[in-house]
């Protein structure tokens, strides 16, 4: 009978469809939906096939697929995305559709019409439009077109059904797809591209056959954590969120922006960019991201280091270019923030002799590389030795003699910083107490440099205490020399930590004095003994009046809160002369004796003075 082979024509439409739409993924969706289009065409002998997706954010109805393609296509296409709050009734009820609507060239309405005759030029049809469902909602419209007149069986309309719901399903496997997609593409924050989508597009860019240079900007933002820590952790989400806009705001189309964690954002330039070019890009974008931003009543501000980087395809790799954004951003970071640094040779010369020193410092600290030389510290007016710091040093195989500015950052980096300093402190007491053997009734302050990752290590006062035990140092004879900027990088820990060494009887000093603290108060709250005068203020003391008024504001403040005072960089009479002048008694420098080592001390204290004419 005709109707049972119709009814199974149906049911293997049906399944047909069902087949194709099983294995779509996101990206496959469009090309199969046209598939499935033109099986619908041709079954149901209609001119056109279309498929619709609502976008309830965005509040309009936007085209999928059709079948067969227009041969003219208007820009802009009058109904590739409509706008339901400006569409005629038909595009209109798309939005809540829930059941079928066919309607006829005599009540499709003048609007309708004239939308449907402008994109395809085709003066009457008649529709029947099918909405796709998920739930209560409505996300989207499987229509059938026909020019002039068609009627729709129930047995046909119960199949329309039967195919909008398997569209509907795809459509919601394909949304879970697309937004798992771009999860692991995008920071969870701010939307930008995340790091695995950075490596991405940068492995694309590097390849050999695209042109070059391809260039990137590291942004670091400068002390974010003081915002963190004043406004709390929301707030500065808000601030990075607002940064992230500026900067996406100010891509260029073909520009990829993204957020590598915390304050670090990279930016890589589209088309091919020299590194001139890219200096002006970053200072443009450092202009951008210094901006002003209102956090609630605040009204804040953050600088920004920028690292500048250029790579040529099939010469570099992604993690190659993005060091030296890396190695570029923390030389900006070394000026004081708020600059622009290129990438140069230097810095990767730079970059890996730190590789080198941080694969061997953990084993120098074990097997004797490390040592110990000392500078004494004498009474400016008679030379009298009243203390002695010890300067730690490293006989590195392949560089060298290495200065601890060399080390000790890898040290803090590289969680080695409590294991040296547990050894330059038992090092050094160690030799006191032979010292002490020569010298029986030794007067002498042992100073020993201690670092900020030390000083914040769980078991730093247990490193101390142990070590007076076991060399028997008398009350006061240790005194630990901390940084400005150590204080004030947990003012917390650091007052848990001096209050500690207070009750060991142990002394602090604030080395380099002068070219940071931020806060006088907290010399007053923390119990620090003595101040040590930057040997920058010292060197040319006698020819530079600014760096006199600097050292004699300095004598001024030592003794209002009853500070010791030691001038650091003393190299000739002149300079210690003006110092004795202005209220400092105490120096070390060149001009006494250089760092020696522990034997030559010994005998320097044997002696008990430096002979010195001042």
């Amino acid at each position: 009978m005709p109707t049972e082979k119709h009814a199974e024509k149906l049911d293997t439409l049906v399944t047909t469809v069902a087949s194709r739409l099983t294995p779509v993924d996101a990206v496959s969706f469009v090309p199969v939906a046209k598939l499935v289009l033109q099986d619908l065409v041709e079954h149901f002998e209609v001119d056109t096939c279309f498929l619709r997706f609502n976008d309830h954010e965005l509040g309009a109805t936007v085209l999928v697929a059709e079948y067969p393609p227009r041969p003219h296509i208007p820009e802009p296409d009058p109904i590739g995305v409509v706008y339901f709050k400006d569409a005629d009734p038909m595009f209109a009820l798309t939005e809540h559709q829930k059941e079928v609507v066919i309607t006829r060239p005599e009540v499709s309405g003048p609007d309708y019409n004239d939308r449907v005759r402008e994109a395809s030029g085709v003066p009457e049809v008649s529709l029947a439009a099918v909405p796709l469902l998920s739930g209560e909602t409505t996300t989207g419209t499987l229509g059938f077109i026909k020019f002039g007149d068609r009627d729709w069986t129930p047995a046909e309309v119960d199949v329309l059904k039967a195919i909008a719901a398997l569209l509907a399903q795809v459509q919601a496997r394909v949304a879970v797809e697309e937004q798992l997609r771009y999860s692991a593409d995008h920071d969870s924050l701010t939307g930008l591209s995340n790091r695995r989508a950075l490596y991405s597009h940068l492995d694309a860019r590097l390849s050999s056959a695209d042109p070059g240079p391809v260039a990137i900007l590291f942004l670091d933002l400068d002390r974010l954590k003081p915002l963190n820590d004043f406004f709390g952790h929301g707030a500065g989400d808000g601030f990075i969120s607002t940064i992230a806009d500026r900067l996406r705001a100010s891509c260029a189309p073909d520009d990829l922006v993204a957020r590598l964690g915390g304050d670090e954002f990279v930016l890589v330039l589209g088309g091919s960019v020299d590194l001139a070019e890219a200096e002006l890009r970053a200072q443009h974008i450092r202009d951008v991201v210094t901006e002003r931003v209102r956090l609630g009543r605040e009204v804040v501000s953050r600088s920004v280091s920028i690292g500048v980087a250029v790579g040529h395809p099939g010469k570099v790799t992604t993690g190659a270019l993005l060091s030296r954004g890396d190695q570029a951003v923390m030389a900006a970071k070394t000026k004081g923030g708020n600059a622009i640094s290129v990438f140069t040779e230097e810095m990767q010369a730079e970059s890996e002799k730190r590789n080198l020193i941080e694969l061997s410092l953990r084993g120098a600290i074990a097997d004797g590389s490390l040592f110990l030389e000392y500078q004494p510290e004498v009474d400016l007016s008679t030379g009298r030795i009243i203390g002695v710091e010890a300067l730690v040093r490293w006989h590195h195989p392949f560089l060298g003699l290495l200065q601890p500015v060399s080390f000790i950052d890898v040290a803090e980096a590289t969680n080695l910083a409590g294991e040296l300093g547990r050894w330059v402190i038992r090092t050094a007491c160690a030799q006191w107490s032979r010292w002490s053997s020569q010298a029986p009734g030794l007067d002498l302050t042992l100073r020993v440099n201690v670092s900020p990752g030390q000083l914040a290590g769980l078991d730093f006062l247990d490193v101390v205490a142990s070590a007076l035990k076991e060399f028997d140092l008398r009350q006061g004879a240790l005194c630990l020399e901390i940084t400005e900027n150590a204080v004030l990088s947990d003012l917390t820990r650091t007052r848990e930590a001096l209050d500690g060494l207070h009750e060991l009887h142990v002394e602090v000093a604030i080395d380099d004095f002068g070219t940071g603290f931020s806060s006088l108060s907290h010399l007053k709250a923390l119990p620090v003994g003595t101040l040590k005068i930057d040997r920058g203020f010292v060197m040319n003391l006698d020819k530079n009046p600014e760096d006199r008024a600097i050292v004699k504001s300095i004598v001024g403040l030592a003794e209002s809160f009853g500070l010791e005072l030691v001038a650091e960089g003393v190299e000739n009479a002149e300079a210690a002369r003006a110092l004795i002048d202005l209220g400092c008694h105490r120096g070390q420098g060149f001009l006494f004796s250089r760092p020696v080592s522990g034997a030559a001390i010994g005998a320097l204290l044997v002696k008990g003075s430096i002979d010195v004419a001042i």
